[in-house]
Order: structure tokens, then sequence, then C-alpha cells
């Protein structure tokens, strides 16, 4: 099974796509971890990436498409993956169709997350970091506070800036503008399946795998 998770900053990617990475016993792969493998593993791309990371800059689309191209030739996802966080861009989209080719990789299904933006807004404001172990917490449901303890290891627990509401705000805008004209894209080419990611991570959870069994039977 070939999954990409699509859908704006705080739907809850992250955490349905470790679960169906456990269900399914195929990689969860974020553009985050992919990064880090690169820069890990020292390839020439890693190396570029970590110069450019390193320096605060954005990493450019040659050379998040040709790490993406390596994982995806890799052993790791022989069998299958979820892609989370990759692409982001219509330029993307269109490299992510070569790579594919370029692998006879034909069966893949999007997984779109919708939530309302004053959700998300009200989501990621509440969530709440651990600055050592970098596990989240929410205020609404983890009861913590800015400046608790975490739980895990009793590290007084930060807002990341970019939770921040006008920083949330911020970041849905660039979605909307630079990544949802993809999701249009891949309307036109790819099997798809909407999942409403308001509700809980146990319904959502149960939503998409009824939507990829049914998209399985066509």
């Amino acid at each position: 099974m070939r999954i990409i998770l699509f859908g704006p900053p705080g739907v809850g990617k992250g955490t349905q796509a470790a679960m169906l990475s456990e269900e399914y016993g195929i990689p969860h792969i974020s553009t985050g971890d992919m990064l880090r493998s690169a820069v890990a593993g020292g390839s020439e791309l890693g190396r570029k990436a970590k110069a450019i990371m390193d320096a605060g800059k954005l990493v450019p689309d040659d050379v998040m498409i040709g790490i993406v191209r390596d994982v995806l030739r890799s052993p790791r996802a022989a069998k299958g993956f979820i892609l989370d966080g990759f692409p982001r861009t219509l330029a993307q989209a269109k490299a992510l169709a070569g790579i594919f080719a370029e692998f006879s990789i034909r069966d893949f299904i999007i997984v779109n997350f919708e939530v309302d933006d004053d959700e998300i807004v009200r989501r990621l404001s509440n969530r709440l970091v651990c600055p050592k172990d970098g596990k989240i917490y929410s205020v609404e449901t983890d009861g913590v506070a800015k400046g608790s303890p975490c739980p895990g290891c009793g590290t007084l627990l930060v807002q990341r800036d970019d939770d921040k509401e006008a920083t949330v705000r911020q970041r849905l805008k660039v979605y909307h503008s630079t990544t949802e004209p993809v999701l249009h894209y891949y309307e036109q080419s790819a099997s798809m399946v909407t999942v409403d990611g308001s509700g809980s991570v146990d319904m959502v959870n149960r939503e998409i795998k009824t939507l990829l069994k049914e998209d399985e039977k066509q």
C-alpha cells in the first residue's frame, strides 16, 4: 500500500501516519525524517541539505526531490510507504510523478484531511512542546499549561513560535496559496479519499481505514 497524506498543518497527519504505519506494516516517511536520514547518512544530497539548513534557509525543491527519490528506491519502501509532508508544491508533485514512473509505481492513494481553519488555529495555539525530548502536549486534553513540567521528564513546557496564532494563520495562508493547487493536480490523476479531520484521533483513524478498504474494492 502506498499512501500520500495531504492537508494543512495541524490536521493530525503525523499522528495518523504513525498509527497507519503500525497497522499496515509500512514505513511512515516524513519530510523531517527524510532530511535527518540524508544528513546522518552523509550523502552528497544530505551534505547539501545540511549546509542549507545550517544557514537557516528552506531546502529547495531540487534537493528535496533528490532525497525523496533516494528514499523511495531504498529497500525500506519496497513494500509500500506513507508519505507525509511531500509534495508541498506543484513542481514537487510533478517531480514525484516522474519518480513514480521511473520506479513503476502506479497504485497509490491520496488521503486528504479537511479541517476548518479556525479549528486548526485553536488546536495549534493550545499545543505545547517539551524542549528536551520534543514530545507534544495539548493544553485541552493533557492537563498541562505553558511553563508546567513535562509529564515525561519534568522539563518546562513551551509554546513554539510557529504555533502562535498569527504564525499559524500565516502558515495556513501559504498552504492555501501554494500547496492547495497540488490537491487539484491530484484530483485529475490519482485515487483520492477525503477525511473529516475534526473528529477524535480514533474516529479519524477508523474513517481512513474504511475509506481505504472501499477504494481497494473499486
